[in-house]
């Protein structure tokens, strides 16, 4: 994966601010890499714990936490997004049409 692609995509993620969130796919498009979601989320997988890209306010499509290769990650996402005022329906999933970033161009 080109250093520049990580770059965007990383860029992109630290514009969403505290208490909203954006999907996968949504990144990718804002990247300038529509299609792409898997790679953001490969992306997001592998950052350092100290690199200060807020990943955990990436979603899936469907306002769920997507699960991690790890299983541990999951309850920190829920635990970060919770603390940032994100409610979580009792079938585990965001309102997108209420916490989903409307981003500027």
């Amino acid at each position: 994966m080109a250093n520049d692609n990580i770059s965007k995509i990383e860029a992109v993620v630290r514009r969403i601010p505290a208490g909203k969130v954006a999907t996968y796919g949504q990144i990718a498009t804002l990247a300038g890499l529509p299609g792409n979601a898997r790679q953001v989320g490969a992306v997001l997988g592998n950052l350092p714990d100290d690199s200060g890209v807020p990943w955990h306010r990436v979603v899936n499509s469907l306002g769920r936490i997507s699960e991690r290769g790890s299983g541990t990650s999951e309850g920190l996402q829920r635990h970060e997004l919770l603390f940032e005022g994100v409610v979580f329906s009792d079938s585990e999933r965001i309102d997108l049409s209420v916490y989903q970033w409307k981003h500027k161009k």
